[in-house]
């Protein structure tokens, strides 16, 4: 299942679970709130400068950045990752494709998990482990740096 469609689920609760109340965000506007948080997991955004990151869909993250150069002119650089079954492809702007190397391949799934975690948490209110939502005491979570297995 897709971090979108786990996501929306939660949130708008399932078949088996219809109390929770119905939620009227259109999927542009999930997806907006989920770049609010994703544009920081890699540090503050410089001024003047757009940064957004996140999850379009069950196998396409996108990393846009946006600037001006010293001209003044307007920069703009998307990144679209694609997941395969046999690896992650980078797709840059002008039609750049390569797969993912082992490191950045690890940095990649460090920052999806970051974003997962802190989507569920911060957006959804949700645990991003169980799917149970928040209570005031804090829940025991496994490490999520730990790329050992």
């Amino acid at each position: 299942m897709s971090l979108f469609t786990k996501a929306l689920s939660l949130l708008t609760g399932s078949p088996e679970d219809e109390k929770r109340p119905l939620k009227s965000l259109s999927e542009h506007e999930l997806i907006q709130l989920e770049s609010d948080i994703g544009r920081y997991l890699f540090g503050p955004v410089p001024s003047g400068r757009r940064r957004e990151f996140f999850c379009l869909d069950e196998h396409t993250w996108i990393w846009y950045e946006e600037w001006q150069d010293e001209n003044k002119k307007k920069v703009s650089r998307t990144t679209r990752y694609e997941i395969h079954g046999n690896g992650v492809l980078k797709v840059r702007d002008g039609g750049q494709y390569e797969y993912l190397d082992e490191e950045e391949l690890r940095n990649f799934g460090v920052a999806v998990r970051m974003y997962y975690e802190q989507v569920m948490r911060g957006i959804y209110k949700r645990d991003p482990y169980t799917g149970a939502l928040l209570t005031s005491a804090p829940s025991s979570a496994p490490d999520i740096m730990n790329t050992d297995g």
